[in-house]
């Protein structure tokens, strides 16, 4: 396995493996994939708000929420899926997995 960091790659074994991680080097295995990430790595800012404002964008409205539960309580009272007290998502779909469960037995 190889160590790298920018220019510098060292051949190590599975001993020197955490020491290097530590240090801030990538771990290589023999066929060049890394295998482990070194300490102390760093996202440029701009990679970072691009993400950020990607992942704002696929927020989920209350609306959306509301729509989803309509869904699931459909499909319950269709196949016959009593929810009890259940309100949430989690919480009907782990009520129709549970359904579901006990018919395949």
């Amino acid at each position: 396995m190889k160590a790298t960091k920018g220019n510098k790659v060292y051949s190590i074994d599975e001993s020197q493996k955490q020491f290097y991680i530590d240090g801030g080097f990538d771990i290589l295995n023999d066929e060049g994939a890394v295998i482990a990430y070194g300490r102390g790595k760093t996202v440029p800012y701009e990679q970072y708000a691009a993400l950020k404002a990607k992942l704002d964008g696929l927020s989920v409205s209350p609306e959306d929420d509301q729509e989803t539960l309509e869904i699931l309580k459909a499909y319950a009272s269709e196949h016959g899926v009593d929810l009890g007290k259940s309100t949430s998502i989690a919480g009907i779909v782990k009520k129709i997995k549970a359904a579901e469960g006990a018919g395949e037995q």
